[in-house]
């Protein structure tokens, strides 16, 4: 019998290098700024990988990754409990399909990493003894899923920032709900401000004392378990429909939904290919068609959970495909906020298929490739969120408003608690160390 896969985590940046994963995942950022990435790959067979539920997969899948780190007497109970609720693969045409990640507690893929990487790390600090504040910026679901994810967990704080006004209104109520050890801070600007605070608290003196670490797409145990979904997307096309490897439309905005589909297919999963479809924030459509390409402020659009003018991912995305490997592999796309609600409007008058905002940029992404022939076969989008977090503008493109799940109702009346604040680096530590003194 072979020994569990282990490896490495190295910094992106070349000086941070030779991490186990719990110390990579409990420093989220590298010490010289860069993101960890695994130093190898295990190689997964597909043959090896069970399709009863979406948990025996995750357990198969997993079971490379993390039985041989320092949780390999803990790991299956974390998965287990973490991922335990349903992820349906959806019919929209004869070569469309679509992967609903939205049934998780805050109705957001955010919920597959967000909660994962909670149990992982408090998992971690209950061995360690040491404590955490995570500080983490959302434009739009990460938050929630991290607020609930995180709530309670001993030894850990979280401090949540968002942008005033950049969010939906359900999306705000699920930030702001008061939760054990969750701290709300919404900040004037967009979520770039917000993002460059994360960035700067871990190298800032006003910081220095406060142990920080991150849960956005810049820890690596976000991407992990959001590995998951694009082989139970492979297995149920191949295996279950008897399709040929699709090819994989995500709608991206920081890329770390795409570096997680990329780290799978690395390992052993099939794909035609991947297409990233954005919206009118487009960096990474620009990088790939070859055209002058540089971070720029975030423009604001109807699928506002993808708003990121500057996406941190790409630092991974390029130094796992240097070169024109990146290219060769990904394709990208814009879809604008009118093609965006034509989209939606389209596809629920031929099918009756309600997408959000964020789903319909995929499925248009799919369709102009189609039409002009780049893209042919199955294929699998990424839907990221429930209709439900955008009723005004699914009412605006279809005319109804989808059914508001339980979950969300409960939140109308829920306590709530935030702080509104400035983007300024020394006045957040400030508010930071008043709300957690004496927690950690």
């Amino acid at each position: 019998m072979s020994s569990p896969f282990h490896t490495l985590y190295d910094s992106t940046r070349g000086s941070d290098v030779g991490r186990e994963l719990g110390e990579a995942i409990e420093a989220g950022l590298a010490q010289d700024g860069g993101l960890f990435l695994p130093r190898t790959m295990p190689r997964i067979e597909m043959d090896a990988i069970s399709t009863d539920s979406f948990v025996d997969m995750s357990l198969d899948v997993m079971s490379h990754w993390l039985s041989g780190t320092e949780f390999r007497d803990t790991w299956r109970g974390i998965v287990d409990d973490a991922l335990a609720f349903p992820v349906p693969i959806v019919p929209v045409d004869e070569d469309l399909f679509v992967c609903e990640l939205f049934h998780g507690p805050t109705l957001s893929f955010k919920d597959f990493g967000a909660r994962t990487m909670a149990r992982l790390l408090g998992d971690r600090l209950g061995r360690t003894g040491e404590s955490r504040v995570i500080l983490v910026a959302t434009s739009g679901d990460t938050g929630s899923a991290v607020a609930d994810g995180f709530a309670g967990i001993p030894g850990i704080q979280v401090v949540l920032l968002y942008p005033g006004g950049g969010v939906s209104e359900v999306q705000e109520r699920q930030l702001i709900a008061k939760r054990p050890g969750v701290h709300p801070f919404r900040v004037k600007g967009a979520f770039d401000d917000c993002q460059k605070l994360v960035k700067a608290a871990f190298d800032h003196p006003a910081w220095q004392g406060i142990p920080l670490s991150t849960a956005n797409s810049i820890n690596i145990a976000r991407l992990l378990p959001q590995m998951l979904y694009y082989w139970w997307s492979v297995l149920n096309i191949t295996r279950g429909a008897g399709l040929a490897a699709p090819s994989i439309c995500v709608p991206s905005g920081n890329l770390g939904n795409l570096t997680a589909g990329v780290f799978a297919h690395m390992s052993g999963m099939p794909v035609a290919g991947f297409r990233a479809a954005h919206n009118a924030n487009d960096f990474f459509p620009n990088y790939v068609a070859g055209k002058d390409a540089a971070f720029a402020a975030t423009v604001k659009t109807l699928s506002n959970a993808m708003d990121v003018g500057a996406p941190s991912n790409f630092e991974r995305l390029k130094t796992l495909l240097p070169g024109e490997r990146l290219k060769a592999l990904i394709q990208s796309d814009t879809t604008s906020d009118d093609e965006t609600l034509e989209t939606m409007r389209s596809v629920f008058t031929s099918t009756g298929y309600l997408a959000d905002p964020h789903t319909a940029v995929g499925i248009h992404s799919v369709m102009e490739a189609r039409k002009a022939r780049h893209l042919e076969g199955p294929c699998v989008v990424m839907s990221t969120a429930h209709p439900a977090k955008f009723p005004d503008v699914c009412q605006q493109a279809t005319g109804i408003q989808p059914d508001e799940p339980s979950r969300l109702a409960d939140l109308v009346n829920a306590p709530t608690e935030w702080t509104d604040i400035e983007p300024d680096i020394d006045l957040l530590a400030s508010h930071v160390r008043e709300r957690i003194s004496g927690a950690i």
